[in-house]
Formats: structure tokens, C-alpha cells, sequence
């Protein structure tokens, strides 16, 4: 008997504060037009003044339970992927987890940057081959409106706040790729490249300190790798390109979406896209993705789906899942 991690239920939200690409007109020297060019990306969504990063996380929370039919006491675990938490602690997990009346789980943050859902999904997945849980919600959350250099053109206009969530449940499978749930992940991180993509303070500098790219090299690191990890979980399990139905990579920029796609050899008609809605919201962009994609009909039970994300560390991996 194999147990699988299979998605029972999805969910997101987004704040009401739509910013367009014409908000920051005005403020720097950019244009919308030199921002789609760039990224892709029209518009994003900043949280409201007061709004935490778990008040966004508890909104896809109980979307995703709604969507699944369960309620907050059906959990087991949260884990929830964000690098923008409330406070230094406790932790926005354990916040959620007394937001949706969970008395009786357990509940944790992680950090792996613009990868954390990846990383999430994957500490989920193992709870469940493990026996630890029966059912996990696993939340991508982000307020990384919060951290940004606002007279930085290169970096500020790409973020944007959301937060989305999944909830897989221990089901039995066959132990064949025909199986639902999680197939495989890869999960990679080099150290070396630190000062490519970081945030320039942190609680033992007393300061928040704000978001910090090397964007050139990001981008170059971005294809390589996400291609890189795509692959290499896809083997993993004897599955090639030709099986995937569709790819829900990290929403950072479209072209590297676009040149990611590429080297996988998928074509962009099966590539999930919401960066232009969203911008890049970080540990968010994936489950966020995962969910309009549901609910625009892309994404059907049985679908073959793989994500792949790189985010700050360098940290990057992917996830092989059947819908």
C-alpha cells in the first residue's frame, strides 16, 4: 500500500487594494509599458493599512476549506510558507490555526523566500508519508509591500500581497504515477548566492531592512535552475515532458516563465500564467496560480501539474503532483 498526499481542497485571496502600473507613473522613472516589457506584470494588489500577512493567509484558508468541505478542526497541521510574518513570534501559522477554531493541530512557519510553497508542500507531504498527519493545509502568504525600496524602480514595481492555500489529504494510491497526489519533489538551495536576491535587515540587526535583486543574474540563475529541478523531479517518478498537462511555475516574470517553458520543452498553452493580475507575491504565487487555475477551468482532477520555483538563498525546487 503506498500513501499519497492528494489536494482535497484549494483557495485564495487577494486584497481589495488593486495597484496599476500607472500608480508608480508619477513616483519613479518607469512607464507602464516599460513594466510589461520587463515582467509582464499590469497590475499587483497591496494590503490594506493594518492588514498582516496572516489576516491574507486566513482568507485562502477558509476558501480552501470551503472548496474541500471541511472545517478548521478537519486539520491536522498548517504550514504556512511566508517570509513577511506578522511578528518575529509566534508564528502567522499558529494565528491562522486559532482564526479558523483548529484546537487541535499543530502549525508552523517556513522560510525559503519566492520557494517556500514549494518547500511547504514537500515538509507536508512528508508529514503525511510519515504518519504525523492525515490532513495538511499548506499556505503560501506575503506582504511584500511591506519591503520594499519605493525609489527602487527595479525592484518595487514587481511585488505585489496575496495569499493562497492547499489542503492534502492522506489517501491510499497503487504506488504508480496514475496515482493522485504528490509524485515527487526536489528540493535544491546554494548558500554562495546570498547577495543576489536578500533583505537588507533582520531582528539581530534591529531593523527590517528592505528587498535587495540583482536582477540580471537572478534571471539567468531562474531558467537554468527551475528547468534544472523540473526535470529532475520528473525523472524521479520515469515521467517526461510530454506527460505534464500543465506547469504552475513561481510568478516572477514572464519571460522567465516563458524561456523556463522552453527548456522543458512545454508549451506556453500549458503554462498557468496569473503574473499579470498578481505580480510576484512571493511564497504566495504558486498556490495562488494553482487556484485561479481551478476555478478557471485549466486545472481538472487527474491532470498531471508541476511547480517549480527560486526564490532568495538561492533556494529553489519543484513539486510533481497528479490533480
Amino acid at each position: 500500500m503506498t500513501i499519497r498526499a492528494v489536494v482535497k481542497g484549494v483557495g485564495h485571496y487577494l486584497p481589495e487594494n488593486v495597484v496599476p502600473n500607472s500608480y508608480f507613473e508619477d513616483k519613479l522613472d518607469t512607464s507602464s509599458d516599460w513594466i510589461v516589457s520587463r515582467s509582464g506584470i499590469e497590475r499587483r494588489h497591496f494590503a490594506a493599512e493594518g492588514q498582516t500577512t496572516s489576516d491574507l493567509a486566513t482568507n485562502a484558508a477558509k476558501a480552501a476549506l470551503e472548496n474541500a468541505g471541511l472545517s478548521g478542526n478537519d486539520i491536522d497541521a498548517i504550514v504556512l510558507a511566508t517570509s513577511t510574518a506578522d511578528l518575529t513570534f509566534p508564528s502567522a501559522a499558529t494565528m491562522v490555526q486559532h482564526n479558523i477554531g483548529n484546537t487541535r493541530g499543530f502549525a508552523f512557519d517556513l522560510q525559503a523566500v519566492c520557494a517556500g510553497f514549494v518547500f511547504a508542500l514537500t515538509n507536508a507531504n512528508a508529514l503525511i508519508q510519515a504518519g504525523s498527519a492525515k490532513r495538511v493545509l499548506v499556505i503560501g502568504a506575503e506582504t511584500f509591500s511591506r519591503i520594499m525600496d519605493w525609489q527602487d524602480r527595479g525592484t518595487c514595481v514587481l511585488f505585489g500581497d496575496g495569499a493562497g492555500a492547499l489542503i492534502l489529504e492522506a489517501q491510499e494510491g497503487t504506488g504508480s504515477t496514475d496515482d493522485r497526489g504528490i509524485l515527487s519533489t526536489d528540493l535544491n538551495s546554494d548558500g554562495s548566492y546570498r547577495d543576489l536576491l536578500y533583505v537588507d535587515g533582520g531582528v539581530s540587526t534591529q531593523s527590517t531592512g528592505v528587498l535587495r535583486m540583482e536582477g540580471k543574474e537572478v534571471f539567468r540563475h531562474a531558467v537554468e535552475k527551475l528547468a534544472q529541478t523540473a526535470h529532475t523531479a520528473l525523472d524521479k517518478v520515469g515521467l517526461g515532458s510530454d506527460d505534464v498537462d500543465w506547469v504552475v511555475p513561481h510568478q516572477a516574470n514572464i519571460r522567465i516563465i516563458q524561456s523556463t517553458a522552453k527548456k522543458l520543452g512545454v508549451g506556453m498553452d500549458r503554462v498557468v500564467v496569473t503574473v499579470q493580475d498578481h505580480g510576484n507575491t512571493s511564497a504566495a504565487s504558486i498556490p495562488l496560480a494553482l487556484s485561479v487555475g481551478v476555478a478557471n477551468g485549466q486545472i481538472k482532477q487527474g491532470d498531471l501539474v508541476v511547480t517549480e520555483a527560486i526564490g532568495g538563498g538561492l533556494a529553489w525546487g519543484s513539486v510533481v503532483v497528479r490533480w
